[in-house]
């Protein structure tokens, strides 16, 4: 009884001190003494602790985590730019569909030097197309941008996808730039199935700090863009006096082709610290920046340096050593282009008999249509939208998968990695 009695005089003292505790609480929200649970959280989280649920924050955050496995039960999403300019009406448009599939999203770009007749005629058919119009992520910049190979105006342009895509859609997971004279050489159900497999926050973006003679020639002069400021197309044009290399951050270079996260992307865009904005000013004056911008971005922030696997997942063939413009692929490339396990080759002339084949023999994709795909239904093939996660993979998928597990393995053991 005597123990009894000495256990109830706690619980009144006890109870009060319960009270009194959360009506102080509730004070300090109402002065403003403490923000938000927000505020909470950090104070808990000084002290780390393991936890099964997925943490959820600010992009801040996200780049801080370290690469985590694929989900294999979300089945990725991508967002693809696809540019032309001049006479590139027609290539684009079958590029387009040769990498269509209704959980992506598409953007499409034809340049200022483009004439007006073929920005209004791509316009119309994306408008009017039956499954476009349905589905409703493939979108046009009706305001076309000018952009100069070579210069600035190509990063800009780029910029202004990320921008759009990140604004259109949060489901996409990466994304991919290519032009019109670029083609695929896997279904994308193929691509889907593989990007499935690997780790979600994997970068594949070609580079290398050994810049050789870009240093001299690209990274020392300084050049004015003229698609920055004229209506008409020009090219780049060189400014004196040179400039030393940065001692401010290191540089890189490699392939304007790039898969990039969606976090990297986002990254650009939002910059929460300000190198991104700081590099974009820096390559303003760089030759050939879209091979170089990219690249020293992510090499300079270690959160992402660790995600960059340098390979492009391009078949290109190029000059030893390697001239501004790579070789035109005809149908004598095809068994190279094959073994290359590559998703995607560049650079194609219109209606080359090489792209029919590819369309045969590796896409399946007949008279024009859509690359077939598990999604295709209705009759004729793909001219309805079936079920989105009924993924159908074929022997591209084993290609790459092949080439994927090959150039992420350097990037596991930090070989070839940012260096």
């Amino acid at each position: 009884m005597g123990s009894l009695n000495v256990e109830k005089k706690w619980v009144f003292p006890l109870v009060i001190s319960s009270l009194i505790c959360v009506f102080l609480l509730a004070t300090c929200f109402n002065m403003g003494l403490v923000s938000s649970l927000h505020t909470i959280n950090q104070i808990f989280n000084i002290f780390p602790f393991r936890t099964n649920q997925t943490t959820q924050g600010y992009a801040e955050k996200k780049v801080s985590l370290s690469p985590s496995p694929a989900l294999p039960s979300k089945i990725p999403r991508f967002a693809y730019l696809v540019s032309g300019s001049k006479g590139d009406l027609e290539k684009l448009w079958r590029t387009l569909h040769s990498l269509y599939h209704p959980r992506n999203e598409y953007v499409v770009h034809l340049d200022l030097e483009s004439s007006a007749e073929e920005r209004l005629e791509l316009a119309s058919r994306v408008e009017k197309h039956p499954i476009f119009s349905k589905v409703g992520n493939v979108y046009m910049i009706s305001k076309a941008n000018m952009v100069t190979y070579r210069g600035p105006s190509m990063v800009s342009n780029t910029l202004h996808a990320c921008a759009i895509l990140l604004k259109r859609s949060k489901d996409w997971d990466w994304f991919i730039n290519l032009s019109a004279s670029d083609y695929p050489l896997v279904t994308q159900d193929d691509l889907i199935h593989t990007f499935s497999t690997i780790n979600r926050n994997l970068n594949f973006i070609e580079h290398t700090s050994q810049l050789g003679w870009k240093a001299e020639k690209r990274a020392m002069p300084l050049i004015v863009d003229p698609g920055l400021y004229s209506t008409t197309k020009a090219d780049i044009y060189g400014a004196t006096p040179q400039r030393s290399l940065p001692t401010a951050f290191k540089l890189f270079t490699g392939s304007a082709w790039m898969v990039l996260t969606r976090s990297f992307v986002e990254y650009l865009i939002w910059g929460w610290d300000n190198l991104p904005r700081t590099l974009l000013m820096y390559y303003t004056n760089f030759v050939s920046s879209p091979e170089g911008y990219f690249h020293t971005v992510i090499c300079n922030v270690p959160e992402f340096a660790q995600t960059a696997v340098s390979h492009d997942l391009h078949y290109i063939a190029w000059d030893n050593p390697p001239k501004q413009h790579p070789h035109t692929l005809t149908i004598n490339d095809t068994n190279e282009m094959i073994a290359s396990g590559a998703a995607f080759a560049r650079k194609f002339k219109g209606d080359d008999p090489v792209l029919d084949k590819i369309d045969t023999d590796l896409l399946h994709r007949k008279n024009g249509s859509f690359t077939p795909g598990g999604w295709c239904s209705g009759s004729p093939k793909c001219s309805e939208v079936g079920n989105l996660d009924n993924i159908k993979p074929g022997p591209g998928a084993s290609r790459l998968k092949r080439l994927i597990s090959r150039v992420a393995l350097f990037t596991t053991l930090k070989q070839n990695q940012c260096k």
